[in-house]
């Protein structure tokens, strides 16, 4: 059974920092891309940074680009997400997600809230 857990998330004042972990099982991570997506209240969901295998190659939104930045240790099976310099804007719920076996996995995501 796909599982991706997240974890991280909190309440931070704008221009501050926090890091997102996901722990994946369930499937070959080490194999796999992974991605960040987000979802604000009432809005749809936002792809954010997506990272290949083997972590040579990392895409980012325009919206954290030079703000974010995605890694992953495949011997933890843990995705990351270190995210500087946050917004109001980013407010959300983070979601790591992986498509495998045909179908695309989400966890249950992180709640991650700029304010002060």
């Amino acid at each position: 059974e796909v599982q991706l857990v997240e974890s991280g998330g909190g309440l931070v004042q704008p221009g501050g920092s926090l890091r997102l972990s996901c722990a994946a099982s369930g499937f070959s991570f080490g194999r796999h891309y992974m991605n960040w997506v987000r979802q604000a209240p009432g809005k749809a969901p936002e792809w954010v940074s997506g990272i290949n295998n083997s972590a040579e190659n990392t895409l980012y939104a325009d919206s954290v680009k030079g703000r974010f930045t995605i890694s992953r240790d495949n011997a933890k099976k843990t995705l990351y997400l270190q995210m500087n310099s946050l917004k109001p804007e980013d407010t959300a719920v983070y979601y790591c997600s992986v498509t495998t076996r045909g179908k695309n996995y989400r966890g249950q995501g992180t709640q991650v809230t700029v304010s002060s």
